[in-house]
């Protein structure tokens, strides 16, 4: 869109800040903290005192949007101009698509399934013509998650593909124990019938959770759709269902990163901060609380993991927050 021409002057009258968001889908209070924080924009005044933004500014903020949201930092990329910029975003796109191609180029997929119904069903000819170029081979099968527990542990499958009638807390447990021994990065439960607390718990992790009847094709698809993901982001990092990471930062770090807020525009440090000192309380709480029965200690090992797991997600989106503010973590330490 091209800028209205002043009648008395000649010169682009120019965009303002609200025009810019919609333009750019960059929101108001964004654009201004970039402008703050960075000095991205160098806006010209109006003779009515109004700040005006040029087409260069609109095409800049649209491709700084696009650029964060693929994960990189705006206080690195805040200044560049737009031919920077959308050479930045070339590659990226470039390197991604490689990577995906790299990854799909995959021939064997390994499993361990849990599910005597299931391993039959993907050995089946039909399941192989539909997986087409790729190919499960299935490490290890067994009848159900306490057989699964019961056996010893051997290398670590690309995938643990489970099948449970009933979906349900106790269910769950057990298949938490049995993601932390197997160390597989990408979990497919299919289930048919489950509490629906338990069934957004387990998405939230990330894994694959869905309700029967799953055609073949569907199976197929999100089998294929999984081996996109980046394992370690898939269950290991961000989810319920694997070993809880060890604390990153102690409680000096938090205090410190907390105290920090003040001197930058939002308070993300300082709540992020006190979240995971909030996490890692509950985490030792319920590792410690009284276990009157096994039905108590499923439950507290649940808890014990949901919060240690959460607690390992605010440590990642706290270094996300300290990267975005140009915070070094480590000499906070």
């Amino acid at each position: 869109m091209t800028p209205t021409q002043s009648k008395t002057t000649g010169t682009p009258a120019g965009h303002r800040i609200g025009a810019v968001s919609a333009l750019s889908g960059v929101p108001v209070p964004t654009l201004r903290g970039w402008e703050i924080r960075y000095a991205t924009f160098s806006p010209r005044l109006s003779k009515g005192g109004q700040r005006l933004y040029s087409d260069d500014d609109v095409l800049r903020a649209t491709l700084l949007r696009r650029l964060t949201e693929q994960g990189h930092a705006i206080s690195r990329i805040a200044n560049q101009d737009a031919a920077q910029l959308n050479t930045l975003l070339q590659q990226q796109t470039v390197s991604r698509k490689s990577e995906s191609e790299k990854t799909a180029e995959l021939q064997t997929v390994s499993a361990a399934v849990v599910g005597t119904a299931l391993a039959s069903r993907l050995a089946s000819d039909r399941f192989k013509t539909i997986f087409a170029n790729n190919t499960i081979q299935i490490t290890d099968m067994f009848a159900d998650l306490e057989a699964a527990l019961a056996a010893q542990s051997g290398m670590p499958p690309q995938f643990l593909l489970v099948h449970i009638n009933s979906l349900h807390v106790l269910v769950h447990a057990d298949l938490l124990r049995l993601i932390d021994r197997s160390h597989a990065p990408r979990v497919v439960v299919l289930y048919r019938f489950g509490q629906e607390q338990v069934v957004e718990a387990m998405k939230r992790a990330g894994m694959v959770v869905r309700r029967e009847p799953v055609s073949d094709y569907e199976l197929a698809d999100l089998i294929r759709a999984s081996l996109l993901v980046d394992a370690p982001r898939a269950v290991g990092q961000a989810g319920f269902g694997s070993t809880i990471p060890a604390r990153k930062y102690g409680d000096a770090t938090l205090a410190r990163m907390a105290g920090i807020s003040t001197n930058v525009l939002c308070e993300c440090p300082r709540h992020v901060a006190e979240i995971i000192a909030q996490l890692v309380s509950f985490e030792q709480y319920s590792q410690e609380c009284l276990n009157k029965s096994t039905e108590d200690a499923h439950l507290h090992a649940y808890l014990h993991s949901v919060s240690g797991s959460a607690r390992a997600l605010f440590e990642h989106a706290l270094e996300m927050v300290a990267q975005h503010e140009g915070l070094d973590l480590q000499r906070l330490d």
